[in-house]
């Protein structure tokens, strides 16, 4: 306990106009939380000015991050000002660090008021990186468009903020700290806690640790190799994958977190995961996964680097999701996907006579539906995997979930996923990002787009590519009817569907820190197995998105920033 009551200030600010949070709360880069006076304290006083007061009163928060680079100076600004602002509880992860899925886990498990999680997710750190501030709201999941609407209402108005700057905390040492205030009857309690243990011992609740270990380090054991990026997830493969598991200790890669994540972004694809994918070309290792920053997306590859697709991942998980104990006890009460994630589950849902949601992009639609009990699993093509466990995408779960299929099946990777393809058929899948486009640029194309394809005669149109020919069948601007709240959500992407079921997308991203980030999404689906390189099958397609947007012209760009 602090000698003295610790004064309480209210400090006088001028609001920004740009703390808009998205799907993944604020972010900017590192600089304007460092350079712009009082950019994060009216950001974070916006958080709890959007929670009612006697809600606050007393209440627990967790606070937690992936240690990315600003992250304890920005965690010593928001226990001051929590503690200026009522709550009564915090739990922090050790060192300030605690994955998103454990974060929504310690939410749920200690029934707190929310979360404070410092991210910016798969973006690049350091002091030239991203930093970002998410609000994750009781049930553990990210805040619903009404609330991070609030907060965006109060940062556009704020004039003050209250904080406790006479407050220190220690994130090193475990356990409880109490610090009295003035005024406040009850002392303000800090616990910092071991940001892995709350959340294993929910997936020892979820998985057969038994028969993992078997699989990991028994006499016919197969070789993994998981890279967590320099992420906050290295501490969670080591104790989990190699302590209690049994996988070599050599097995795990870039486990130790760092504030820049190595100098590469913690983005776990093709691109830039290079160490997990040189290390599987040679053979030596039957399965791979790598992690992002926060640990809430995977990638999955098999021997020799074969590449699973994030919506081929969430289909054969469903296929075969009864090898996961969690499910066998719950049942199975809904699949979920959203709407730019290829079709392939959608197969898996009609022939399981299992209900399918298609969402906007963003894990709340998902943990609304969750909340209903009407969800169990669900996914995105942008890397992430999930169950109704938490209220969150989750990147260990999605690798433990492929680990029991192979534990239960006792095949790889590569022959577990053709032979889903031969049952189902096959969704090859892409996507294209430009980055970094000028707003403006992006913007008028979108809406010219809109315009091109809502025209009447749009529909019907043919284009020929090479020998292949497509037929408009439908097309629209993306909007979703929440079947819980009958909330309408509009302009979540500009979609073509063809006659045949092939797919052409087209969405602005919401997670960069600078500019906008133009995404073509294209799906085609092959009932017959045929083994042809992606990028070459859906060339044709790829050539009618580019002539029907006139992407280059308008933005400017040749080519995109990313192919996954």
């Amino acid at each position: 306990m602090e000698n003295g009551p610790l004064q309480v200030l209210t400090v006088p600010t001028a609001p920004y106009p740009d703390q808009r949070p998205g799907t993944s709360g604020l972010r900017k880069k590192v600089y304007v939380f460092q350079s712009k006076r009082n950019y994060l304290h009216n950001f974070i006083q916006s958080i709890f000015s959007s929670i009612d007061l006697p809600d606050r009163q007393g209440a627990t928060l967790v606070v937690g991050g992936d240690g990315r680079f600003f992250s304890r100076p920005a965690i010593g600004v928001i226990v001051q000002m929590a503690a200026a602002n009522g709550i009564g509880h915090l739990i922090i992860g050790q060192h300030g660090m605690m994955s998103t899925p454990a974060v929504s886990c310690v939410i749920r498990k200690y029934k707190a008021i929310g979360g404070i999680i410092l991210t910016a997710s798969h973006n690049p750190g350091g002091p030239n990186g991203d930093f970002g501030i998410k609000f994750n709201t009781a049930n553990g999941g990210p805040a619903k468009e009404e609330v991070t609407s609030k907060i965006y209402q109060i940062s556009r108005t704020i004039e003050e903020f209250a904080i406790c700057p006479g407050l220190r905390v220690d994130l090193q040492t475990l356990g409880k700290q109490a610090f009295d205030l003035e005024n406040k009857f009850k002392p303000f309690t800090v616990e910092i806690v071991d940001p892995v243990e709350s959340y294993a011992n929910l997936l020892r609740n979820i998985f057969d640790f038994a028969a993992l270990k078997e699989l990991l380090s028994g006499e016919n054991h197969v070789n993994i190799r998981l890279d967590a990026m320099h992420g906050v997830l290295g501490p969670y493969v080591k104790r989990i994958l190699c302590e209690e598991l049994g996988c070599p200790a050599n097995s795990a890669i870039n486990c130790v977190p760092l504030e820049d994540f190595g100098g590469q972004p913690p983005d776990p694809n093709l691109m830039y995961a290079t160490d997990l994918v040189d290390s599987m070309r040679d053979g030596q290792h039957d399965f791979g996964a790598a992690f992002d920053g926060d640990g809430d997306r995977n990638m999955i590859l098999g021997k020799h680097g074969f590449f699973l697709t994030p919506s081929d991942s969430v289909a054969v998980i469903a296929d075969n999701i009864f090898c996961i104990p969690y499910f066998q006890h719950t049942g199975v009460r809904g699949f979920g996907r959203s709407m730019p994630t290829s079709t392939a589950l959608d197969r898996v849902a009609k022939a399981t006579k299992i209900e399918l949601h298609e969402t906007p992009t963003g894990w709340r639609f998902f943990g609304n539906l969750m909340d209903a009990g009407m969800l169990s699993l669900c996914g995105e093509e942008g890397f992430g995997t999930g169950g109704d466990h938490i209220r969150e995408k989750d990147g260990l779960w999605a690798v433990l979930a492929w680990l029991s299929i192979i534990a239960t099946r006792r095949q790889s990777l590569e022959d577990i996923l053709k032979e889903h393809w031969l049952k189902y058929g096959r969704n090859y899948f892409t996507r294209y990002d430009y980055e970094n486009v000028d707003i403006d640029a992006a913007c008028n194309m979108m809406e010219d787009l809109e315009i091109l394809i809502s025209d009447k005669s749009f529909v019907k149109q043919r284009f020929a590519v090479e020998d292949k020919i497509y037929q408009v069948e439908k097309a629209d601007n993306f909007q979703y009817t929440d079947p819980v709240d009958s909330t309408i959500t509009r302009n979540q992407g500009l979609r073509i569907i063809f006659s045949d079921g092939s797919r052409i997308i087209y969405r602005l991203g919401g997670t960069g820190a600078e500019g906008a980030t133009v995404r073509i999404y294209i799906d085609s689906y092959e009932r017959k197995l045929i083994f042809e390189d992606t990028q070459v099958q859906l060339a044709p397609l790829a050539t009618i998105a580019l002539k029907i947007s006139q992407l280059h012209h308008r933005t400017g760009r040749n080519g995109p920033s990313l192919i996954t």
